[in-house]
């Protein structure tokens, strides 16, 4: 899963997309197309960033951002387009522009969301996170991160059953860098094969997270190695789906782990 952001603020790129104060659509098609030749099977696009201390944007931004990017994806490249978003009214327009994924970091919790994702009949992603964007990290704390993330998810897998979405179409995400520590990350990652006896897919995004700075002291720009490491670790424990920016090198990284599961 190949990452674009199409926010100002993303910890990732900084708003590289913006032209003026404004998204430019040229350059966020050529970024997303890029990605899909580097080898991305999903763009997973997003409108609001969710990086720690973010600000929400206001529905209307978030659509502007988001559903002209799907559009012309959809039009042009042969790839599942997933949308990073909370809102109701973005997955309702997502899905109508083309979009094949809801990725949620809010689990479907806002009002109308889980209604709205249900209609679509597509696949959803529900996340873990502890806490809200802007509030987060600020001293998370838990008593079991692995099984407070595990029941979490296990009451939102079930929320979507009753609201009419099967298990066959939910992904789930313990939600790495979201309302954790340093250490809460790294018990989640060492057990996630618990996170996956819930019984559906499992997505991880540790991409160039604020974790791999904490330990080897790089910043954002400088932690593809450690993020390549995590990936592969993060296969290792089962995660199905791996959201990455760097997609070329993960790909070349996973089909090795690929190569090793399927040999006699």
């Amino acid at each position: 899963m190949g990452v674009v952001n199409t926010t100002p603020d993303s910890f990732s790129d900084g708003g590289s997309l913006y032209q003026e104060g404004r998204l430019d659509l040229d350059s966020a098609f050529a970024r997303a197309r890029g990605l899909y030749e580097q080898g991305a099977t999903i763009l997973d696009i997003g409108g609001e960033s969710t990086r720690p201390g973010a600000a929400p944007v206001s529905e209307a931004e978030e659509l502007e951002r988001v559903v002209p990017l799907v559009q012309r994806i959809a039009a042009e490249l042969d790839v599942v387009i997933s949308v990073d978003t909370s809102s109701p009214a973005v997955i309702r327009e997502a899905v109508a522009a083309g979009a094949g994924l809801i990725n949620d970091v809010r689990a479907l919790e806002r009002p109308g969301a889980l209604e709205a994702a249900a209609a679509s009949g597509l696949p959803v992603c529900l996340m873990h996170m502890q806490g809200q964007p802007g509030t987060m990290q600020d001293r998370p704390e838990y008593s079991d991160v692995v099984a407070e993330v595990a029941d979490y998810l296990a009451g939102r897998l079930a929320a979507c059953e009753t609201a009419g979405i099967p298990r066959e179409r939910v992904l789930l995400d313990p939600g790495f860098g979201f309302g954790k520590s340093l250490q809460h990350n790294l018990r989640l990652l060492q057990h996630l094969p618990r996170l996956q006896a819930l019984g559906v897919p499992l997505l991880v995004g540790l991409s160039r997270k604020s974790l791999i700075g904490k330990i080897i002291e790089r910043d954002v720009h400088q932690r593809l190695a450690a993020s390549l490491a995590l990936a592969v670790l993060a296969v290792e424990r089962g995660a199905w789906i791996v959201r990455a920016h760097d997609v070329r090198e993960t790909a070349d990284a996973l089909a090795m782990c690929r190569a090793l599961a399927t040999h006699t």
